[in-house]
Parts: C-alpha cells; structure tokens; sequence
C-alpha cells in the first residue's frame, strides 16, 4: 500500500451543471471511493464551502495543502464559474462537450451522476498528461468576451428583422396581395391596398400588421443603435482589436460587421499555423482513412459556426468586390460556368484560403494576393 507522503496530494472534481441542480463528483487522494455532492444551481458559496471543506480534510490527514483541479463542460452557464473558481485558487478546465468520447452502444445510459463521473476520469486523464482525451476550451478575458456582444446582438436583430418582414409578408400574401407596404408612407398604402378580389385589407389582419409594424420600426432602431455604438467604441478605443477592424476595413469588400466578427471571434486567439485556425472554423476537411480506400471528405463544421457563416458570406461578396484578385482567378479557374454543388463546395474551399489570407494581412500586414487596399 502506498505512503500517504508518496501520494500526489490533487482533489479532483467535476460539477455536472443544470438549470436546477449541481452535482459535484469529488475524487481526494486519501480516499479510493468518490463523492456525490447535489447543491442548488448558482450556489457558488456552497461549491466554494465544498472545496475548503475537502481541503481541510485532505490537510489534516496528509499534513499539507492539496491543490484542487475542477472541470465542468461549455454550455449556457459561460465562463463566470472558471473565472470564481480560479480566483480561488481551483485549477479549472472547461470542457469542450463534444469533444468527449461515449459510449457507442445502441442504448446507452444517460444520467447527471454517469456523466459527471465520466467528467471525473476525464479530468484524470486530461491531468496526467493524455491531452487527446477531451478539448479544452480557450476562456476568453472580461473584456473580449464582452467585446463579442455587438456584433452578436446585431445578428440576433438582423435575423429579427428578416422574421418580421417575413410575416408581414405571409400575412398579406393570404389576402393576394404581393407588395409590401413602404416603411415610410405605411398608413397611405395600408388604407389603398386591396385584396386579390378587391377588397380593402380585414381590420383584424391591418391591425396585426401595424402591430408588426411597430416591432419592425423598434428592430430597425435597435439595429442602427448598436451600429452607432459600435462606431463610437471603435473610435475612441486604442487597443489591438480596434487596429485591427480599421485594417480589415480597408480591404474592398470587408465591411464593418465582416470586420468585427473576424476580430472579435476569431483574431484575439493566437494561432500557430493555417492549420489551427481553420480547423477553429470547422474549415478542415475530414479525413478517412480505412483499408486502401484514403480519402477527405466535408468539412469538419466542429468549430466557430458564427464565424464560418460570415466567411463563407465573405468568400461571395469577394468575387464580386475583389474580381481582380489571384484567390477570385482562382476560383474563376477552379470552377468556370459550373452551377449547383460544385460551385458551393468550391466557395468552402476560397472561404478558406480567404482566411488564411486575411489571417496573415491581419498579423503580419501581408497584402492579399491582387486585392485592392484604400489607404
């Protein structure tokens, strides 16, 4: 049996968290059984009481401190619970979820207790050095990860806007009409229009469409708030990401939003090589490899989608705006006057030799290939 003094004195843990419940696995090294702790959700006090608890009890029993390594998986809690428990002196990693190998089986079970001691030895392992067992998410500062919330809540109002507009839309549609009414004479056109077979718009039907109205006039607002922020932020702040954004603007064809995504999601993380950062988009394709049939297939999609859904928005606009550029001759060469599945597996592959290209103009100042630059 092994001295107490030889044992490596880590109290392991890992919080399954939920909406309701915490359930904390603990693992001490003067123990070989793991405990089961259930605290109400948002209980950081009592998760902290926890840990002092095991501490002390680790302390009296091996006659020193024990350093403390947790782990929970990325979900809608964020990261306030990495940052508590490192400014306590916790040792925290926060995992990547599908990252984590499971069971294969046809039925496999699936409760918070199993999954938090599959956390457990997961951290275990991730501890002794077999980094390939799990991801580890890369947890932004305060301020980068506020530095995100803009351009966030610009393409949430975007995509309510388009919502709206929709409806609106859909709703007329029913009475046969196929214009919308203009945003800036609406009462005119409402109280003009007529159905398909001549009638004036039902009250019931006018009056949810004001109502839709209203919210659509509300969304356009908000939008062009958030805008204007935004410009006023990039303006009076002086940092790298800020540098950054006016650089990117500067190449025809990448405007305020494509900027601030790309900034802000992706160009405050350091990368090493091409691979690594678009492999963080899920540009990547996927290898397969099994007997003599060696072959890539799609794309991985397995990292930033917010991202990758704006390069690839990019990858179009920088044909039209950047023709002259060797990554559109490229693409010109590549495809021709092929339509349909081609010409979009096609725009994956430029969208990521884009980035690698925007990647190193953002790093290094190395000029795209053929772009047109305003100075």
């Amino acid at each position: 049996m092994q001295k107490p003094s030889n044992i490596d004195p880590v109290i392991y843990l890992a919080i399954e968290l939920s909406a309701s419940t915490w359930l904390v696995v603990s693992k001490i090294p003067t123990s070989e059984k793991t405990g089961l702790h259930r605290m109400e959700a948002g209980d950081s006090q009592a998760l902290l009481a926890l840990i002092a608890d095991l501490r002390k009890k680790v302390a009296v029993k091996l006659g020193k401190e024990a350093a403390v390594m947790s782990c929970f998986e990325a979900g809608r809690d964020g990261f306030w619970l990495h940052r508590l428990l490192s400014e306590h002196g916790v040792i925290n990693h926060v995992v990547e979820p599908t990252s984590i190998l499971v069971n294969r089986r046809a039925r496999r079970a699936k409760t918070d207790r199993l999954d938090a001691q599959g956390l457990l030895r997961i951290l275990a392992a991730y501890a002794k050095g077999d980094h390939d067992v799990c991801s580890v998410v890369r947890v932004p500062t305060i301020e980068e990860e506020d530095a995100k919330r803009q351009h966030r809540e610009r393409e949430h109002l975007v995509q309510e806007r388009v919502r709206i507009e929709n409806r609106i839309a859909a709703l007329l549609t029913t009475q046969g009409v196929r214009e919308r009414p203009s945003l800036r004479s609406w009462q005119k056109d409402m109280e003009e229009m007529r159905t398909g077979d001549g009638h004036p718009i039902p009250p019931h039907l006018r009056a949810e469409v004001n109502r839709l109205h209203r919210r659509l006039v509300m969304t356009l607002e908000m939008i062009r708030e958030v805008e204007a922020e935004r410009e006023q932020a990039l303006q009076t702040q002086d940092d790298t990401a800020s540098r950054t954004i006016q650089a990117l603007r500067r190449i025809r064809g990448i405007g305020d939003n494509f900027a601030a995504v790309l900034t802000r999601e992706v160009f405050y993380r350091s990368f090493e090589n091409r691979r690594q950062i678009a492999s963080y988009l899920g540009l990547t394709p996927t290898p397969f490899q099994s007997g003599g049939m060696d072959r890539d297939r799609r794309i991985s999609r397995a990292g930033n989608a917010r991202a990758r859904k704006a390069l690839i928005q990019l990858a179009w606009l920088w044909l039209r705006y950047q023709p002259d550029s060797s990554l559109a001759c490229w693409f010109r060469e590549r495809v021709g006057n092929l339509e349909g599945r081609t010409r979009r597996i096609a725009i994956v592959a430029m969208a990521r030799k884009l980035l690698i290209a925007i990647w190193r103009y953002a790093t290094d100042g190395i000029i795209p290939e053929g772009a047109q630059i305003s100075i």
